[in-house]
């Protein structure tokens, strides 16, 4: 049996008002996650559908976040890590910064 996937989610710009105020969060991804295989794609899916509180269409769109939505995956912009093809590993950091703001 696979070690189950651990991660580090933390929210800031904004995003944290849609999930519960948290900024940080801890999660163990269920079984059917597999470290090594499982995908941001699919990390997506699951923080929308298990930690998401509020406001759905203001974090997804179609598969992915929505734009003006930064991802960080271990401190590096997840467009140099592969995007929602990027293979999450037990101990990553992910950090979901909103660049938009009203005025």
């Amino acid at each position: 049996m696979a070690d189950p996937i651990q991660l580090t989610l933390q929210f800031s710009g904004g995003m944290e008002l849609l999930f519960d105020n948290q900024k940080s969060v801890d999660v163990t991804l269920p079984a059917e996650y597999v470290s090594g295989q499982a995908t941001m794609k699919e990390l997506i899916a699951y923080v929308r559908d298990n930690l998401l509180v509020e406001r759905p269409e203001l974090f997804v769109q179609g598969d992915s976040v929505r734009p003006g939505i930064l991802i960080l995956i271990n401190e590096a912009d997840w467009e140099l890590e592969g995007e929602l093809e990027y293979v999450l590993q037990n101990g990553d950091t992910i950090v979901f910064i909103s660049t938009l703001h009203g005025g």
